[in-house]
């Protein structure tokens, strides 16, 4: 496991470019839970009667809003967590990077990441189905439906269940990954696609898997480290 993690520190020492992809498990630390681990939020839908792709399905969110935003600002919206060390890790890097993200929460970003492709969007920006107005996400009351004040739903700029992601996000993230030397993947359980299939478009000369638990695509990398991001990133990046 040092080794792995010593091997990838050296290969960094002159700055070459990197791309990072991260998971939800990149800002547990930030006192963000996950979806699928044992506390994550996958678990808290039972008083709603519904799966959670159903409750953030685009179905949902126009067919039933109040349920949509009721589970929506209840479990999806932190406004209080900050960005963690394996944020600010990443920022700091001094080389050309580019992080990949499947997260909403905006933590790379607010730690300093210049260059930065939501795959999944971002729960920091609204916009109104009727009249396209845009919103920040402290403009808008964390509780209730949204609404604009042309009467329109708001709805979060991120990617619901029966939407397809942004087109030009995936194919920059599609296009650097096949391009970039070094890869790191962090903090995911490789389970969500089309984001999880990225990695297998890897041609480069070395690729690093942190997450706390096994994935089904563990094989697909040269070195795996089943260890807690913030640890690992202390190790690769201090």
């Amino acid at each position: 496991m040092e080794a792995a993690l010593s091997k990838f520190h050296s290969l960094l020492e002159g700055h070459p470019p990197l791309v990072v992809l991260t998971g939800a498990g990149i800002s547990t630390p930030s006192g963000i839970p996950d979806f699928r681990g044992q506390a994550g939020i996958a678990l808290t839908t039972r008083k709603y009667g519904m799966s959670y792709e159903e409750l953030l399905s685009h179905d949902t969110l126009i067919g039933k809003p109040e349920v949509f935003y009721s589970f929506y600002w209840d479990k999806m919206i932190y406004p209080k967590a900050k960005p963690n060390r394996a944020h600010e890790a990443l920022a700091s890097y001094p080389g050309q990077i580019v992080v990949i993200t499947q997260n909403i929460d905006g933590l790379h970003e607010a730690a300093g990441s210049k260059d930065v492709v939501e795959l999944h969007g971002s729960a920091s920006r609204y916009s109104c189905l009727s009249c396209g107005r845009k919103f920040a996400l402290g403009e808008l009351p964390h509780d209730g439906v949204p609404h604009c004040p042309c009467g329109g739903l708001i709805r979060p700029d991120v990617v619901l269940y029966g939407e397809g992601l942004d087109p030009w996000a995936l194919e920059r993230a599609s296009s650097l990954i096949a391009a970039v030397p070094f890869i790191i993947v962090a903090g995911s359980s490789l389970r969500v696609y089309p984001a999880a299939g990225l990695v297998t478009l890897f041609k480069g000369q070395r690729s690093l898997l942190v997450n706390l638990e096994k994935t089904p695509l563990d094989s697909h990398f040269d070195d795996v480290v089943h260890i807690d991001v913030e640890a690992a990133f202390g190790e690769i990046f201090g």
